[in-house]
C-alpha cells in the first residue's frame, strides 16, 4: 500500500502511560514498550507520518499522587509532565533500536536529551519521514496529556488523532469492565462526550478536536495491528466526529 491510498497520512497518537505499565504496579515494561514500538514502526512502514504523546500515570498519577504526598496540583501536574519525559525518552530508545528515526520534543526544556517544542520544526521532522515524542505535556499544569495531544494534533495538521486504550476498544456507555450491560458505540459526535458524561477524554481535549476538526479513533491498543488496520480505513474502535 502506497502512502496516497492511507486513509490518514499524518495522524497524532495518544497512549497512555499505563500502557507501558505491563504486569508491574509502576514504571515501564520493556515488553509492551517493544510492542508499542512495532506497531508505530509497522504503521511507519506503510508511509504513515506519525506523531506520539505518551502520558505518565505509570510513573505519576498527578492528583491522586500530589494529594497523598501534601503536594498542591500544581507541582504535581509538574512532575507528571517529568514522567512523560521518561516515557518518552524510553519510547525513542525501543524506536531507535528498531532503526526508526525519532525526535522528542519537549514543552519544557531539557536540552540534553530532548529538542524544545517548535511547530514548524515538528513539522518539518515528520515530513522527513521521522517520529517525533511530543513530552512534558502543554507545559503548563492543571492540562492533561489529552489535551497536550490534541494541541499537537492541531497544530501539526493531524488528519485524525488515534487513542489506544487499556483493554477497552472503544468508547462504551458506561465503564464496561464494571457494567456488563455497557453498550460500544461505534460512531458518535463530538458533542456527545460532553452531554453524556463519557469518561473517554477531558472536555478540552474534545473541544478543540471538534474546533480544528480533527476525527478521533478509540481503539485497544491490545489488538495487533490496530494503527495499520485504521491507516487503511477498517472500521475498528470508536469513530468520533462531527
Amino acid at each position: 500500500m502506497e502512502k496516497k491510498d492511507l486513509k490518514y497520512k499524518r495522524i497524532l497518537l495518544k497512549i497512555s502511560g499505563e500502557a507501558l505499565l505491563g504486569d508491574q504496579q509502576f514504571g515501564i515494561d520493556f515488553n509492551p514498550l517493544k510492542r508499542i514500538a512495532e506497531e508505530i514502526k509497522a504503521a511507519k512502514d506503510l508511509g504513515a507520518e506519525i506523531a506520539v504523546v505518551v502520558g505518565g500515570g505509570n510513573i505519576f498519577r498527578g492528583m491522586r499522587n500530589s494529594a497523598k504526598l501534601g503536594m498542591d496540583q500544581a507541582s504535581g501536574d509538574y512532575v507528571g509532565m517529568l514522567a512523560t519525559v521518561m516515557n518518552a525518552v524510553a519510547l525513542q530508545s525501543a524506536l531507535n533500536q528498531m532503526k526508526v528515526p525519532c525526535r522528542i520534543q519537549s514543552a519544557i526544556a531539557m536540552n540534553q536529551i530532548a529538542e524544545p517544542y517548535i511547530r514548524h520544526r515538528a513539522i518539518r521532522h515528520l515530513e522527513k519521514g521521522r517520529v517525533v515524542i511530543f513530552a512534558a505535556g502543554t507545559g503548563n499544569p492543571f492540562f492533561t496529556t489529552d489535551t497536550a495531544a490534541a494541541l499537537r494534533a492541531s497544530e501539526i495538521n493531524a488528519e485524525a488523532m488515534l487513542m489506544a486504550k487499556n483493554g477497552v476498544d472503544g468508547v462504551y456507555t458506561d465503564d464496561p469492565k464494571t457494567n456488563p450491560n455497557a453498550k460500544k458505540l461505534e460512531k458518535i459526535v463530538y458533542d456527545d462526550i460532553i452531554k453524556n458524561g463519557l469518561k473517554v477524554m477531558d472536555t478540552s481535549a474534545c473541544a478543540l478536536c471538534k474546533q480544528n476538526n480533527i476525527p478521533i479513533v478509540v481503539f485497544d491498543f491490545d489488538a495487533k495491528d490496530g494503527i495499520v488496520d485504521i491507516l487503511k480505513g477498517k472500521e475498528i474502535g470508536t469513530y468520533i466526529s462531527l
